[in-house]
């Protein structure tokens, strides 16, 4: 996991995923799990459910990618510093089933002023590749996940 920058800050990069979840629908949908976050990372995993298969009886692409895609949102407001995606690009590279478990690990691998740029890759649960995405983040001026003013418990 990266480093911890700020290890007695409020709020912890797990009240700030914990914050984020509670109004995440999709990721609630899908049953996603976060099982680690730091700053600059996370691991979210899902289990396919047969809602997630496309007509060829394999996982949709756009599952996979909701995945990633919020392994990558946990990732990079994990500071919370409000942060939302200018870009992604996502390789298929082999499929995943009905059953499977899939598991996203989203790096943050560059920052520099508000841009950000994230690497993540889902595996499944034999630690087969079945994706790559590389995401673009844009840190918004000033705006915070969970605002310094609150208390813990939201």
């Amino acid at each position: 996991m990266s480093t911890n920058h700020h290890p007695h800050a409020f709020p912890s990069p797990q009240d700030v995923v914990d914050y984020m979840m509670e109004r995440d629908s999709l990721s609630k949908a899908y049953e996603m799990k976060v099982k680690m976050v730091g700053h600059g990372y996370a691991l979210v995993e899902m289990a396919v459910k047969e809602q997630m298969l496309n007509g060829f009886g394999i996982c949709h692409g756009g599952a996979v990618t909701a995945l990633a895609d919020s392994a990558f949102a946990f990732a990079c407001n994990a500071s919370n510093n409000l942060t939302v995606a200018s870009s992604v690009s996502v390789e298929f590279l082999s499929s995943a089933v009905l059953g499977d478990v899939l598991i996203a690990e989203a790096h943050e691998r560059s920052l520099k002023s508000r841009l950000g740029l994230y690497e993540i890759q889902v595996h499944n649960q034999e630690n087969k590749l079945v994706a790559t995405m590389v995401g673009r983040s844009y840190r918004l001026e000033g705006k915070m996940v969970i605002p310094l003013e609150r208390k813990a418990g939201f």
